[in-house]
């Protein structure tokens, strides 16, 4: 039985919620590095703990049982079950090289091979889509005309 929630768009204790951000050591998890991925995005935890930090903000504290840890979350980064969730390939800040030429009115503004960095990720749209920066400039760009930056492009067969 799906725990009831005590006001709209928080979670009670015992609810299952799934983490819509990779979560990273801010300095507050003992024995990793700060900057280190504590919680990987698309994780599902329980709600073990309500309370607020700077008398203002709620935080969640969730277990992930999986990843064996129990970690503070804000109500943004957190979705019910129930709610629609869409994986992503990339996350903010991940590098990119663009599949294809970016053009605007015929003009190949981005080539293809180009690398960007991610500055959002736009998961309520179908396919998923990113906002890249590509030097000085900042395109939407859809999940599949990205690759990681790591791959090496390969020229398609003719």
């Amino acid at each position: 039985m799906k725990p009831e929630r005590f006001d709209e768009g928080r979670f009670e204790f015992g609810e299952d919620v799934r983490v819509t951000r990779n979560i990273r050591n801010d300095g507050t998890y003992p024995g990793m590095e700060v900057g280190e991925l504590l919680i990987r995005r698309g994780s599902v935890g329980n709600v073990v703990e309500v309370g607020t930090f700077l008398q203002d903000q709620v935080i969640f504290t969730v277990h992930f049982l999986q990843q064996g840890r129990m970690v503070g979350c804000r109500l943004e980064e957190l979705l019910g079950l129930d709610e629609a969730w869409q994986p992503s390939r990339f996350e903010f800040r991940d590098q990119v090289l663009c599949g294809i030429d970016l053009a605007i009115k015929g003009e190949i503004l981005v080539q293809r091979e180009t690398q960007g960095e991610v500055v959002k990720v736009l998961r309520d749209l179908d396919p998923v889509q990113y906002h890249v920066l590509f030097r000085d400039r900042v395109f939407q760009v859809p999940e599949p005309a990205l690759m990681p930056a790591s791959e090496k492009f390969i020229e398609p067969e003719s």
